[in-house]
């Protein structure tokens, strides 16, 4: 259910901000998104800085509820406001001329610009929409009454047209192109969420060994002090846990430091050539960022180090999805953009379950299998060639 829920509506709402933007604005727009992703993530941890370390007890009922319930609801209330605003968003005009429904893109234009413009729908100077796909009929039956076996012919005969315009995403050139971009992405963020999932962790031990006055913070110190962690003796009743402040500055401090990375990138992607090779270089720079974690020896090099991978990781991202919404056509964009999220969402739970393994191999086999990770992922963006100026298909 969380699959879906994250994998799509980001989809309609990427699909949406690039139809309804020129190409000059394009690579800039899914910046932002990155940019927003960002700054939901330092809102995030600074709301955990000021209401986790609060003791909140409360029942309702049969039911009770501590500070790490409301955190949770907190958290689902930005969702909740997103999914009710897609009520307000207009369909996209490009999608319903590519199925042949010209009255509905003109009313959704005609939405758009009274929306823009503050003025009256019937002043939009267009009256007329047409395209080299014929105009779809959408009168079956005036009257309105259908009996269930034509509903039922008229539900098929839409699934058997939908599997049709899904039938050049398994043919050339899509299928070979969608086949890289879903093993780099699986491979990009199998390797950056082991990182921001497993960075918590790292910055809590972090503190405990500075609490207890221990001088090597090296990684594999780390990874030595929670592998001598025994398991708990005794079980609470309550999930009542309570964290020190301290122990969420490091994070709050990564977040800020992917927020000012995306800020620093808007004006670098001005440089003529840069926006299509940015990909190739960020994932060349990241494999030995990754890599360097291992010989970090102090919290300041981890902390610097891993922040400065997420937030380049972050700007691949982007990219990976701007370039998506570049090549492939209206007909199968948003499908594959639902492809992309989920290969992305199954290396993250691959990476969670095969993190552990290498950590209880020894200190560099987690490391060494990340650098694996992020070199696959840079040798698949060499084989991508995208201008990202081309007009939308």
């Amino acid at each position: 259910m969380a699959l879906c829920s994250v994998c799509g509506p980001f989809a309609v709402v990427v699909s949406n901000l690039v139809e309804f933007h020129g190409k000059k604005h394009r690579a800039f727009i899914m910046l932002f998104i990155g940019f927003s992703v960002a700054l939901g993530a330092l809102i995030l941890t600074i709301v955990a800085y000021f209401l986790l370390p609060v003791h909140i007890s409360f029942d309702v009922g049969t039911l009770h509820f501590h500070t790490w319930q409301i955190f949770l609801v907190l958290t689902a209330l930005p969702s909740l406001t997103s999914g009710f605003l897609h009520i307000f968003l207009p369909e996209s005009p490009r999608f319903l001329m590519s199925q042949g429904n010209y009255r509905k893109a003109l009313k959704s234009l005609q939405r758009i610009y009274a929306m823009n413009k503050r003025k009256s729908r019937d002043s939009y100077p267009i009256t007329t929409l047409t395209d080299a796909t014929p105009e779809r009929d959408t009168t079956h039956d005036p009257s309105g009454h259908q009996s269930l076996r034509e509903r039922f012919a008229r539900t098929n005969k839409k699934f058997v047209e939908g599997l049709q315009q899904l039938k050049p995403m398994f043919s050339s050139p899509y299928l070979a192109l969608s086949g890289r971009i879903y093993c780099l992405h699986f491979c990009q963020v199998m390797c950056v969420n082991s990182i921001r999932l497993w960075l918590p962790q790292i910055f809590a031990t972090m503190h405990t060994l500075e609490v207890h006055g221990v001088r090597d913070k090296s990684m594999c110190a780390l990874l030595d002090h929670n592998s001598k962690r025994g398991p708990t003796k005794s079980l609470k009743v309550e999930c009542d846990i309570h964290q020190q402040p301290e122990s969420f500055m490091n994070n709050i401090i990564v977040a800020g430091i992917g927020l000012v990375g995306f800020l620093i990138f808007f004006p670098i992607l001005r440089i003529r050539g840069v926006v299509n090779h940015i990909l190739k270089i960020c994932l060349f720079v990241c494999t030995f960022l990754v890599g360097g974690l291992y010989f970090s020896r102090t919290s300041v090099t981890i902390l610097i180090v891993a922040s400065l991978y997420l937030t380049i990781m972050g700007v691949c991202a982007s990219t990976i999805i701007g370039m998506c919404v570049v090549v492939f056509p209206t007909l199968m964009r948003t499908m594959v953009l639902l492809l992309i999220m989920t290969f992305g969402r199954l290396g993250s739970v691959a990476g969670n379950l095969l993190l552990p393994l290498f950590i209880q191999i020894t200190c560099w086999a987690p490391f060494a299998w990340l650098v694996f990770l992020m070199s696959i992922a840079f040798l698949m963006s060499l084989f991508l060639k995208v201008d990202f100026q081309q007009p939308l298909n």
